[in-house]
């Protein structure tokens, strides 16, 4: 009786042990390049029950192996890129992405379209942070 305590005891100690160094490896971070500051910000459901089941997150840092520098100079085709990526990530390869022009404000506009050439919605966004608008 004595025995299995000490093992169940010693099981649970190894585990949390595991389990803080696993840890650490998934909040590692690399720094900015020297002399830019990468914004820390959080995003949806970054609210007291995720922190509670994720510490770290509390700190909101940005995800280590990307920098996002505060001007990413999105031409046009990168946009229209971008939108399509979108389409395919949500696993839609019936709409298309059309009537993608230069827009005010340092934008680019965009519409989704059916594959019949129906538009959906129209979007806007921001070459300089990439910020999607619904216009349309």
């Amino acid at each position: 009786m004595r025995g299995k305590i000490l093992v169940a005891v010693a099981t649970l100690s190894l585990g949390s042990l595991i389990g803080a160094s696993v840890g650490g490896y998934a909040v590692a971070q690399n720094a900015p390049p020297p002399g830019m500051d990468a914004p820390m910000h959080g995003g949806p459901g970054m609210g007291p029950m995720h922190q509670m089941h994720h510490p770290m997150a509390s700190e909101q840092r940005p995800f280590g192996l990307f920098y996002h520098p505060a001007d990413r100079k999105l031409t046009t085709a990168e946009v229209q890129k971008i939108a399509e990526g979108f389409l395919l990530w949500q696993g839609n390869r019936t709409w298309k992405v059309t009537e993608v022009a230069e827009a005010p404000d340092n934008a680019v506009s965009f519409a989704l379209a059916t594959g019949d050439g129906s538009v959906v919605a129209r979007f806007s966004m921001d070459r300089a942070t990439g910020r999607v608008k619904r216009t349309g």
